[in-house]
């Protein structure tokens, strides 16, 4: 029983976990500054993102493993499809199972944040979740797999940035706040990174399994240049976001932006794909460390 238990953790994939809660901490850290601040809707959302990141890496193991994708030469973490310690009909169990517990979370933070009195923005807010589940979904399982055609960038932008923080800034407020879109983008191009240095590592594997990220389309000099583009970019928004009054009543608040420019030192220094690994965990903790500091600042200094 034990085992099995351990199996399914190793599917979900815990280490990802920070990574998928950082726009939604980041969204209620813009809300936290109003007076109608609700810690059951932030607890609602952090468990209904993590459900949504527990789907896709379930997911993501079916989807890679079946393709043949998820190989002896591949440089990450074995999978759990891929060494044999789940089936593929456990794993689309276990997606069909989390689908279902992420659609009921869905549907009781919608009703405990919006009740019943705006019904067109909460089915706005169903119809995300469902799409959500969706992409969670599609990024590597089907003929039609939107990872395998260089999309994926696109999506993990929107939902972990602009749904992720938009949505559950709004969800507390109950208004959009323009930090949020620019918070949002910064949370979305950093994912983005995370993502990118990802399939920089595997970019070799990915070519021979006809897995077209959007590296493999740029290539591996072009990948690490717009790496680079992603990171300065998110760096600028994370600046538009706190906004100039606060950074220069707060002037170390810049010093959130090192991190970043460290993390871009030691890409430029990487020569070998296998040496991302590390770097990719590390932006991803990075990426969290920065919402929760942001949670800090706005909830102490706005």
């Amino acid at each position: 029983m034990n085992t099995t238990i351990s199996f399914w953790l190793a599917a979900a994939r815990l280490r990802t976990l920070p990574l998928s809660v950082a726009g939604i901490i980041t969204g209620n850290a813009i809300a936290s500054k109003g007076e109608t601040f609700s810690s059951l809707i932030f607890a609602l959302s952090l468990m209904t993102a993590i459900c949504f990141q527990i789907i896709s890496n379930f997911a993501n193991d079916y989807g890679d493993g079946i393709k043949g994708t998820d190989n002896s030469e591949r440089l990450g973490p074995e999978r759990t499809f891929q060494m044999g310690l789940l089936s593929s009909s456990a794993l689309k169990k276990g997606i069909f199972i989390s689908a279902l517990i992420s659609i009921l979370l869905s549907l009781i933070l919608i009703y405990v944040a919006l009740g019943l009195e705006k019904l067109m923005i909460s089915a706005l807010f169903l119809l995300l979740a469902i799409y959500a589940i969706w992409a969670a979904i599609k990024y590597t399982v089907g003929k039609d797999a939107y990872g395998y055609s260089g999309f994926g960038d696109v999506f993990v932008f929107l939902f972990f940035g602009w749904v992720s923080v938009i949505g559950s800034s709004y969800l507390q407020s109950k208004t959009i706040d323009i930090s949020a879109l620019f918070l949002g983008t910064a949370i979305g191009l950093m994912s983005t990174g995370v993502l990118n240095l990802n399939n920089m590592r595997d970019i070799e594997n990915d070519k021979k399994s006809q897995k077209n990220t959007l590296v493999v389309y740029l290539g591996k000099i072009k990948a690490k240049r717009y790496h680079f583009f992603l990171i300065l970019l998110s760096g600028f928004f994370l600046l538009l976001g706190m906004g100039s009054t606060w950074i220069l009543k707060n002037p170390f608040s810049i010093l959130i932006l090192l991190p970043l420019l460290f993390h871009l030192y030691r890409v430029n220094k990487i020569k070998e794909p296998k040496a991302y690994d590390p770097l990719l965990k590390q932006l991803a903790i990075s990426t969290f460390i920065i919402s929760m500091l942001l949670f800090v600042f706005f909830s102490i200094y706005q």
